[in-house]
């Protein structure tokens, strides 16, 4: 039975991975492949078998993976002897987390097992001296952004363009009022509850990023109650894993205690109705930018880490920017407010300026409708055609040697 070990860290690499593993299974060779690892309910869902804790890997910055560092370093041990022994794949595939994958890699390849990387870690806006670890540990990059694979030539690895996969899932067209009568129903709301302005408010992932952005987005949400009286405002939040519903849910009651009449709703998951249904949205860093630009929003992106981490990453930065969407654009087509920068008074008037400018909306839609078409791949197959291309390989050679 062939088989193939996957490691993904956090939320967002599960989301990446589960196509894969979906188009792994309509493969004909690949039918009965033993797929195990580290993965999220989706991936699991696709019928692989997660052997250690995701939730151990989903940290963001130094500061907050030093606290972790025991029990990463820890798993990683684990992992790598299981690997190389008794759970000996035909290859390895490590989804984005590259900080923990790509040392895994670098052992795994040493032992003679191939290694695959989907999604290129970000040499191209910050550390790009990790490419000489990638050419030593990666047999071969999957990237998700186009210029990407340009860097890898020049570096002598091999990689393969594959889109990102958010592209194809997500509609080229979205549909508001759909979405918007979804969540009505889903959240037992009066008929005409979304019919004002409603904003999509996207606190991160992680339980750091609920810590230190989330009190923030708060306060901008009754500061834009305030200063948009006389119109009518819902505010949506996905809550991207159970273990961040509890923290939300007391904000959310400190707010009413503020204001009573302040209309926030929580959903469980529903990222994407949510951006779907939204006029405007308030974002942190991440992959959901990426997200919420297919889906054609205006957005304010924020974001705010622990001091040291910020400095770490100044000293070492390449890029003016951090939101994909601006990344992916080459300038800033959307505003970033950080650190300092994310107060309530400038992220509610950057809103709001999305809100009095529809001719500014309507050019982004055409800018984030060209980006979607240049990503829009069938990523998931392709990734899993070098997936099923690399065991068979793998497994020949096993056979002639």
């Amino acid at each position: 039975m062939p088989k193939l070990a996957c490691v993904a860290g956090e939320p967002s690499g599960d989301l990446l991975a589960a196509p894969v593993l979906s188009a792994l299974n309509q493969i004909p060779d690949m039918v009965c492949l033993e797929i195990y690892g580290i993965g999220g309910p989706r991936m699991q869902a696709q019928g692989m078998r997660s052997d250690w804790p995701m939730e151990t890997l989903s940290v963001r910055g130094y500061v907050e993976a030093i606290k972790q560092l025991p029990a990463i370093l820890k798993l990683r041990k684990d992992l790598i002897q299981n690997l190389t022994g008794e759970g000996r794949p035909d290859v390895y595939l490590g989804v984005d987390a590259p900080d923990f994958n790509i040392g895994v890699e670098f052992h795994l390849r040493k032992a003679g097992i191939p290694t695959l990387h989907f999604v290129s870690p970000s040499i191209w806006a910050w550390r790009a001296g990790r490419i000489k670890k990638i050419s030593q540990a990666v047999e071969r990059m999957l990237c998700i952004f186009p210029f990407e694979t340009e860097i890898y030539d020049r570096a002598g690895v091999a990689s393969t363009y594959v889109g990102h996969p958010l592209a194809s899932e997500i509609p080229l067209e979205p549909n508001t009022n759909e979405a918007r009568e979804k969540i009505t129903n889903t959240l037992n709301l009066s008929s005409g509850a979304l019919d004002g302005v409603v904003i999509a408010v996207l606190p991160g992932s992680r339980s750091s990023e609920i810590e230190l952005i989330a009190p923030v987005f708060f306060e901008t949400m009754q500061l834009l109650t305030e200063k948009l009286k006389g119109q009518k405002l819902q505010f949506l939040i996905p809550i991207a894993t159970p273990r961040l519903r509890a923290p939300l849910e007391e904000l959310l009651l400190q707010a009413k205690n503020l204001n009573p009449d302040i209309q926030i709703q929580l959903l469980d998951g529903m990222a994407d109705e949510v951006l779907e249904a939204s006029d405007v949205v308030l974002i942190a860093s991440g992959t959901a930018t990426l997200q919420a630009a297919l889906w054609k929003k205006p957005m304010v992106i924020s974001y705010k880490v622990p001091w040291l981490t910020a400095q770490i990453m100044k000293r070492q930065g390449y890029l003016p920017y951090v939101g994909l969407p601006n990344i992916l654009c080459g300038e800033f087509v959307v505003p970033e407010l950080l650190q300092n920068e994310a107060t309530a008074e400038k992220l509610s008037q950057a809103l709001i300026d999305w809100l009095n400018h529809p001719n500014k909306v309507a050019e982004l839609k055409t800018r984030f409708s060209q980006m979607h078409e240049t990503l829009r791949r069938p990523t998931g197959l392709l990734v899993a055609q070098a997936v099923a291309q690399t065991i068979t390989n793998s497994r020949q050679k096993r056979v002639q040697s």
